[in-house]
């Protein structure tokens, strides 16, 4: 791709993912290669400029306005990426200008601090802008104490998570020592300045010179030996005005991919939610050929999909997915074979009875469901909702495995991996993990997330953090745990947890769980369903991430031939 199909596929470009983080980066990159705009043999050579910066920075020094410096070295040959564009040289950042590193004042004296002057830390830079009133400022005796950092001139971060962030600042401003200044002299446009170390190639730089630690740091004493292109004083006038026109249109670029997302999410949003608020059959009709004929528009990336997914789960769960058939038994018969079966389990001493929960009135109800349904309460059709075992994980015991919330992953644990733990015979009966058991989090930020057990293979307990809800015979623990990914599970599930600084739940916040049951023969045909649609929604995802990389996979290659143009 040539630089003029380039500006001709601009749009195109933008439309791939992080396709304008991509042109905003390319077209710093031209600009540092002298690519963005002609050069023009009449242009004073920036060698010539470079001299008359050299008379002046003597100047200064001579009227003791700045201190006197060694003499950055040349750039060599080795340590420039391309040729030099006509009339540009190689140099070092020190001498485009006088760098500082900032300070900060001692906070024991409250009259440094004021607002006289912005005081600039990291967090206050973007790539957009500088924010001054982020509420810290000095005085002008703090000012005489920190550095005062002159109008226009360009700060970078060089130290930490943000390292190499810049900008430039329009008035006079004072810095933390997390960030160091170039103020620059006359003859170098602090715009173009700005624009060269954003780019990917300065940017880098600051990175690879920085110290390998946890927590990178360059010094302003290697920050300013690096190397960095200098063009004649009309063109860096041209560049910076190409570069802003450019900017401005990926602005407008942005501006519309943001204004399309918002759009297609309100329509996603509606879409779905008439779906699932349909009260009659006609009306849910209309719904689903709505989303039908617009599929393509409606999930055409992979960010909409986790939508799709919750919906067929309400959609289950509202008894919507799949047909009801009167000659299945009904949901309340299945619930009175639950308690006959509980009360024979405690006469046999097998569990322990529970209180009686509070009968369910239809105010309680979330929606109503389908003729042949219930709501009852996830106690009500359990045999014992509980707490884990309180035991010290150890990788060299293989005998009993101790599962913990750290080892579910995605629904799956890998039992290879899961330590033991020390547990007498007479323990481990009640702890032992059965298949259809449903795990569920009972605290901090995993607080609600379930596991079902299946195929297992090993003896396993589990561990303290977690509740097991063990199902009835005449309940199918795989509708249990679609429920357990349902909104309403989610909604109930924070409603009823408890503390401010690390919220939990317990046995009986759980047990005291709504859920709509439908007949048996039923919560087979959903689960069946469920499982189908997911695997459908899997395959779409995996071809819409296929398509993006392509997408950007092509990009790369375009901005790659132009760099090489």
């Amino acid at each position: 791709m040539t630089l003029e199909a380039f500006f001709n596929d601009f749009s195109y470009i933008a439309d791939a993912p992080n396709g304008v983080k991509k042109l905003r980066e390319l077209i710093l990159q031209l600009a540092v290669r002298g690519k963005l705009v002609p050069q023009d043999p009449a242009d004073e050579p920036a060698s010539k400029l470079l001299e008359r910066i050299q008379e002046e920075k003597a100047r200064l020094v001579e009227e003791k306005k700045i201190r006197k410096t060694e003499t950055p070295s040349k750039v060599s040959a080795n340590e420039v990426p391309y040729s030099l564009p006509i009339g540009w040289v190689w140099v070092r950042l020190g001498n485009l200008g006088l760098t500082q590193t900032g300070s900060t004042p001692t906070t024991a004296k409250p009259e440094y601090f004021g607002n006289d002057y912005p005081f600039i830390k990291p967090a206050d830079i973007s790539e957009t802008c500088v924010r001054y009133d982020s509420g810290n400022g000095l005085s002008q005796k703090g000012i005489e104490k920190g550095r005062l950092i002159p109008a226009y001139s360009v700060l970078m971060v060089c130290i930490g998570g943000s390292i190499s962030k810049v900008n430039f600042i329009d008035r006079e401003c004072s810095c933390n020592q997390q960030i160091n200044t170039i103020s620059p002299y006359d003859g170098v446009d602090y715009r173009m300045l700005k624009f060269f170390m954003a780019s990917p190639f300065f940017k880098e730089q600051v990175i690879n010179n920085s110290s390998s630690t946890t927590l990178p740091i360059l010094s302003k004493a290697k920050w300013e030996m690096l190397p960095i292109l200098l063009p004649p004083l009309a063109e860096q006038h041209r560049i910076v005005a190409k570069v802003d026109q450019l900017m401005s249109l990926c602005d407008d670029l942005e501006s519309k991919q943001e204004k399309q997302r918002q759009k297609l999410t309100r329509l996603n949003n509606a879409a779905l939610d008439r779906l699932l608020t349909a009260q009659e059959q006609a009306e849910f009709d209309v719904a689903w050929e709505l989303i039908r004929d617009n599929f393509d528009l409606l999930y055409a990336t992979p960010g909409t999909i986790g939508k799709l997914r919750q919906a067929i789960l309400q959609l289950a769960v509202q008894g919507k997915l799949v047909p009801q058939d009167p000659a299945d038994e009904p949901a309340s018969k299945l619930l009175d074979r639950i308690q006959e079966e509980k009360a024979r389990l405690v006469e046999d001493k097998k569990i322990r009875r529970t209180d009686q929960l509070t009968p369910i009135n239809s105010r309680d109800e979330p929606y109503g469901v389908p003729q042949g349904w219930a709501w009852t309460y996830l106690g009500e059709i359990s045999n014992t909702i509980h707490y884990g075992y309180s035991a010290s994980a150890d990788h060299n015991i293989k005998d009993v495995r101790l599962l913990r919330i750290t080892d579910i992953q995605n629904n799956h644990v890998n039992w290879e991996t899961v330590p033991g733990c020390e547990i007498s015979i007479d323990t481990v009966n009640s702890y032992t993990l059965n298949n259809g058991d449903l795990l569920i989090a009972r605290t901090g930020g995993t607080i609600g997330k379930t596991y079902l057990v299946e195929n297992i293979n090993v003896c396993a307990v589990f561990a303290s953090y977690l509740i097991r809800v063990v199902p009835n015979q005449f309940s199918l623990p795989t509708y249990f745990k679609l429920f357990a990914e349902t909104p309403l599970y989610w909604q109930q599930l924070y409603e009823k947890s408890m503390g401010t600084g690390q919220p939990n739940v317990n046995g009986i916040s759980l047990s005291q769980l709504l859920l709509p049951l439908p007949p048996l023969a039923e919560q087979h045909r959903i689960v069946a369903k469920v499982d189908l649609l997911m695997s459908l929604c899997d395959d779409l995802e995996a071809r819409l991430v296929k398509g993006q990389a392509m997408a950007e996979k092509l990009t790369h290659a375009a901005v790659s031939t132009i760099l090489k143009e």
